[in-house]
């Protein structure tokens, strides 16, 4: 009973913690402390541990000896292979998905890129993008592959937040209409095509450090 408690709390610590890595709210290099956490949390280190290993396997902490747990940084090719992923993938949902669209699902894609363009901040806008992608590529009918498309999706908004979590201009996303334009037409090849390269666009800004100091930021914004 005591092992279920603990697993419970685990997820809810690495939910938690996940999201915050996530957001940008948790720089990466931070170090994960693992009594404050079980403090914040009010548990015993077991589940808390139990979290760390769970964001390991996200990819989203990583344990050095002696250093403990940190919030695992990327690089540009971490960003440009989950570009190439989601290219790959997104376009092989999309084939599956195109005999299986309809007019209403197309309308509410068009709808979710109308918000994506009102949105005066990164975080409205990430979510207008994913819930677009999601109404496209859901009617492939292989939950698998979608789960997979979900975890690069979180990965890619990890990438945007960390780069764009305070600056954000409203943009027209062309991209998004062009593919919506294909699909009504039923050129599936053509959208799938377009989807690709519209998910492989990487764009780059200097951000400024909790230490003051400023690096180069790549997200994938699309």
């Amino acid at each position: 009973m005591a092992e279920a408690k603990d697993d419970t709390i685990a997820n809810r610590i690495s939910r938690a913690l996940a999201d915050r890595i996530i957001s940008g709210s948790i720089e990466p290099g931070a170090r994960l402390r693992q009594d404050h956490i079980a403090e914040e949390f009010g548990s015993s280190h077991v589940p808390v541990r139990e979290a760390f290993r769970r964001l390991e396997a996200q990819g989203l902490a990583v344990s050095e000896p002696r250093r403990g747990v940190r919030v695992a940084a990327f690089s540009l090719g971490e960003v440009k292979e989950v570009a190439e992923m989601r290219a790959a993938l997104e376009g092989l949902a999309l084939r599956q998905a195109g005999p299986n669209m309809t007019a209403a699902i197309l309308d509410q894609a068009e709808e979710a890129t109308r918000a994506g363009d009102k949105s005066h901040d990164v975080r409205s806008w990430e979510e207008a993008n994913r819930t677009f992608h999601r109404l496209i590529l859901t009617p492939c009918g292989m939950p698998r592959l979608l789960a997979a498309i979900d975890d690069l999706h979180a990965a890619s908004a990890r990438f945007l937040f960390a780069a764009w979590r305070q600056e954000w201009e409203s943009r027209t996303d062309h991209d998004h209409r062009a593919i919506l334009a294909a699909l009504r037409q039923g050129q599936i090849e053509v959208a799938a095509s377009a989807l690709a390269r519209h998910v492989q666009w990487i764009g780059k800004k200097p951000v400024r450090t909790g230490s003051g100091a400023t690096r180069e930021a790549f997200a994938i914004i699309g």
